[in-house]
């Protein structure tokens, strides 16, 4: 390995994942979360555990046992200029509570390079397309004025497509991955900026794991493509998949979003595939429907945009809402897409007149 780079992420579940592959692979990984989160991270250490090939039940990482070094803070405990890449691994809405704004603005003052591991594209990073006008899309925002300082050529996007989740039953500082995809993302517009990624996704790749019974390879990678358009390949996934779960009465399972009407599924994931494509994307870059349709065999519980507005969330990330704006810019609309985003609508609204 080169040079060991320092990594702040901002948030720990999907945060933990990341920055235990880092750590792993020798990197100085520092996770801003919650005071709790924090303590036991700094204690115990982030416990990630996934599934790996040739190997029964699940594997546990553990960052106390790790070349590198992962630690965690409050927003007040880190500055942004000392660190070579800063991700940002929160919901969207969180970027805007007392606190987090603060250290965002000084994220974007730092002029360190940032990707983003959200589902929704910072506003940033879509200014880093043509043809679309970022400005008409600030509606699908919990407050789009918190992008309005970060520069588009430092911001770059991260599928989140592996699936991971805290065991309701499990301490904060325990994450269990389901679905062990990796993580795609977009070059920099500086190729100095995207050689640090490119490290990363090297060092992650060699990294080897002994398990006490055996070396293993794990899954979980991070893979970095010259397309901007590569990340949105989660947008079908989650109009198709995710979005769906939300009922007028309740919720329901990935799963049974997915094939209790297979068809009606692949209408709309087909459809997102085509805007990506108005956008300018290349289909090759994006995810085959039969592919995804097999995955969320396994997706047994309802999205988090789901869980959160059936646990009262007054704000969720309104991907939804963004595809149906960026649909319109091109002259495309999908009927199932606009009956989603009025059952989201419902909900929230519900939602915030009971908060």
């Amino acid at each position: 390995m080169t040079t060991t780079k320092k990594v702040l992420i901002l948030g720990a579940s999907y945060g933990s994942l990341l920055g235990a592959k880092l750590a792993l692979a020798g990197h100085t990984v520092k996770l801003v979360c919650l005071p709790e989160e924090a303590n036991l991270i700094n204690t115990e250490g982030a416990i990630v555990r996934l599934p790996a090939k040739g190997v029964e039940g699940l594997v546990e990482l553990n960052s106390k046992k790790m070349p590198g070094d992962l630690s965690a803070g409050g927003p007040a405990d880190v500055t942004p200029a000392d660190y070579d890449l800063i991700v940002l691994a929160m919901q969207e809405p969180q970027y805007s509570s007392p606190g987090v704004r603060d250290l965002t603005d000084a994220v974007a003052a730092s002029k360190v390079p940032c990707m983003s591991i959200m589902n929704m594209p910072p506003l940033t990073y879509l200014r880093r397309f043509d043809g679309i006008d970022a400005d008409a899309l600030t509606g699908a925002y919990t407050d789009p004025t918190v992008w309005d300082s970060f520069d588009p050529a430092l911001m770059t996007l991260c599928s989140p497509d592996p699936q991971a989740f805290r065991p309701p039953t499990e301490k904060v500082n325990v994450l269990q991955v389901g679905l062990p995809t990796n993580f795609k993302a977009a070059r920099f517009d500086s190729d100095a900026h995207t050689a640090i990624l490119e490290q990363l996704a090297a060092d992650v790749q060699a990294v080897r794991f002994d398990t006490g019974d055996a070396t293993v390879e794990l899954p979980v990678k991070l893979r970095v493509h010259q397309s901007i358009f590569t990340p949105l390949a989660k947008w079908s996934m989650l109009m198709a998949g995710n979005y769906r779960c939300v009922q007028e009465d309740g919720m329901r399972p990935i799963k049974e979003a997915v094939h209790t009407d297979l068809d009606a599924t692949r209408s709309v994931y087909e459809w997102v595939v085509d805007l990506c494509v108005a956008m300018g994307g290349d289909k090759n870059d994006l995810v085959p429907f039969e592919k995804y349709a097999n995955a969320a065999l396994s997706l047994v519980n309802p999205s988090s945009a789901a869980r959160a507005l059936a646990n009262g969330a007054p704000n969720i990330e309104r991907v939804d809402q963004l595809v149906q704006a960026i649909a319109a810019q091109k002259g495309m609309q999908s009927d199932v897409v606009d009956e989603g985003v009025h059952l989201v609508d419902g909900w929230i609204s519900k939602n915030r007149t009971n908060a």
